[in-house]
């Protein structure tokens, strides 16, 4: 894929705010630049960025219902009831079960926690989940990552006796679940500063807000922001204001003393001895723990999540392992089956979305096969698949666009949906999925902009060879934790040659390895171009070209940088 390049040249103005923000902080215009970029413009402001702080988390007492919520979970532990800690079979869902259980079971002992079958249950509370709290004698549910939208269940639960306490981040519909306590930023009614935690950081702010009311140290807290961090980096909320700071901690927590579950990944993922970031999160460890439940269970992954012994954390890191390797054959088959019937369906071409069903498809792949369509075509993408007469599927976006307004249009076609704006879940009836299809891509039609079809690639700054030194990469790593609302800055150097030695490599020959020289500093560099192998016989051409790339550790030459290489295009097409 070639991107469009977005970048504006600062302006005169901007330029000398840089150079004195930088003088201030010790840092290189450059950088300071990416901070004004980020609309951080002042020193102190660069100094919370630089240095986030747990003790600038928000008072968890601020979110609606959380005293409710923390009196009844008071009450329940006071008369010796049964808890139970339910929650979404996603990294989300799982994470945030972990860390409410882990942290409660330290006090107090009659406590069980639960996850729905993808398959069996489907998404979110199910008239079995709760069946078997009753016939456990739950009296007190603490549901996470899900709930805000399970009216009908949560009445049924309330009829049998069971309470429920919600912790969810999804978008409430105007009338809510009769939970004793709903603790959700995004309800329209809570006034708490930061909109855009995940579901593991509203459960992590109820446990916050439960030990400062039992005068329990905060430093208990800490050993469980590692599952904070990997919630955070898996379901792609933006990395910035209170994420940021348990993004930074939980990374932090996850490099240097991690649960034994997510020891027990990282060692099975071949990634124990470096310094781990949210990518590795995104790209090894996420979907390990997704993979028991998209091919079996999620309730593994919380048993692996939760358990006090290596040598068996080990042995169940290994099976969720194979469950990944499973979880990838299927993954590919799906992507080439939805291909191929892109690439058939002529009136595809010219939509601005895609619908795709097949009623063999794996329910628990087809949001990984959304996100892929998403990618290769750029367009806003829902794929379905039959669970006898109903049709279930996942929604993915494109940036900008609102996937989760789109399918709340045509919300009376639909038994259920969830989501936020770039992700979302959806079942109707098998026999509606055509007029689905048809009203989805008529409301993108008439809202997408046409920007938002085009994969844009936004430079952050236009450089040479030379400004790349080790203190510019050693002060651009303290921008990290990168994610939505703080992406890895993307430089820009125009105007390059092939050194001689750059080579196409890869098992099918798809990369480039790259050695260039730049025209104005005649500095050498090396890098590594994923996947575009296509620009190999331009660049052996002794023509110049302009690349957009990533400053990254150079992971074969300690100490020396390596440029990963987004984009390469002709210097003419500039």
């Amino acid at each position: 894929m070639h991107f469009k390049w977005n970048y504006t040249p600062p302006a005169a103005i901007q330029d000398n705010a840089a150079k004195d923000l930088g003088d201030k902080l010790g840092i290189s215009p450059i950088l300071a630049s990416l901070l004004i970029r980020r609309n951080i413009t002042t020193e102190s402001a660069a100094k919370r960025f630089f240095r986030p702080q747990l003790a600038d988390l928000i008072n968890p007492f601020l979110m609606k219902d959380m005293d409710a919520a923390v009196d009844r979970l008071n009450d329940a532990m006071g008369h010796k009831e049964r808890i139970l800690v339910y929650g979404d079979y996603d990294v989300d869902g799982c994470t945030a079960v972990a860390l409410v259980y882990k942290f409660l079971r330290q006090f107090y002992s009659n406590i069980d926690y639960y996850i729905p079958d993808r398959y069996d249950e489907g998404y979110g509370v199910s008239k079995k989940g709760i069946d078997f709290a009753k016939e456990t004698g739950v009296k007190l549910i603490i549901i996470l990552d899900c709930g805000i939208k399970a009216i009908e269940e949560i009445t049924y639960a309330k009829e049998q006796g069971i309470d429920f306490i919600i912790c969810d981040h999804h978008v409430p519909d105007e009338e809510m679940p009769p939970a004793v306590a709903i603790l959700n930023p995004k309800r329209p009614d809570d006034t708490y500063p930061f909109k855009d935690l995940c579901g593991c950081g509203v459960g992590f702010k109820f446990m916050q807000a439960f030990a400062k009311n039992n005068n329990i140290p905060f430093s208990r807290l800490i050993p469980l922001l590692d599952f904070c961090a990997v919630s955070i980096a898996a379901d792609l909320v933006p990395v910035v204001d209170e994420n940021r700071i348990l993004a930074f901690h939980g990374l932090k927590q996850l490099n240097q003393n991690p649960s034994l579950g997510l020891k027990a990944i990282i060692d099975i993922c071949g990634l124990n001895g470096r310094e781990l970031s949210m990518s590795d999160i995104i790209f090894k460890i996420g979907p390990r723990i997704n993979a028991s439940g998209r091919m079996e269970n999620g309730k593994k992954s919380v048993d692996l999540l939760v358990e006090r012994e290596y040598s068996l954390a080990f042995h169940q890191a290994k099976h969720i392992d194979e469950y990944n390797e499973q979880r990838k054959d299927v993954d590919r088959q799906m992507t080439e089956e939805a291909n191929q019937i892109v690439a058939r369906l002529e009136s595809q071409k010219h939509q601005s979305s895609i619908v795709l069903y097949d009623e063999h498809w794996k329910k628990g792949v087809i949001g990984i096969v959304a996100s892929r369509l998403t990618e290769i075509y750029f367009r806003p993408t829902v794929v379905l698949t039959r669970d006898e007469n109903l049709a279930t599927g996942s929604a993915r976006s494109v940036a900008g666009f609102d996937v989760y307004a789109a399918i709340k249009s045509c919300r009376d076609l639909l038994l259920n949906f969830g989501g936020h704006t770039y992700a979302a879940g959806l079942t109707m009836k098998w026999a509606d999925v055509k007029e689905f299809r048809q009203r989805f891509q008529t409301y993108v039609e008439e809202h997408i902009e046409p920007e938002q079809r085009e994969a844009i690639l936004d430079i952050d700054a236009v450089i040479d060879f030379k400004d790349i030194t080790k203190k510019l990469h050693s002060d651009l790593k303290r921008f990290a934790p990168f994610g939505p609302g703080n992406p890895k800055p993307i430089f820009c150097t125009l105007d390059v040659y092939d050194f001689g030695t750059s080579k196409v490599v890869g098992r099918e020959q798809e990369h480039i390895k790259l050695e260039l020289v730049d025209s104005n500093s005649n500095n050498v560099m090396n890098g590594i171009a994923f996947g575009q192998s296509a620009s190999a016989r331009y660049i052996k051409s002794k023509r110049s070209f302009d690349i957009a790339y990533t400053i990254e550790d150079n992971v074969f030459k300690r100490g020396a940088v390596q440029l990963q290489i987004e984009d390469i295009r002709p210097t003419e097409e500039s």
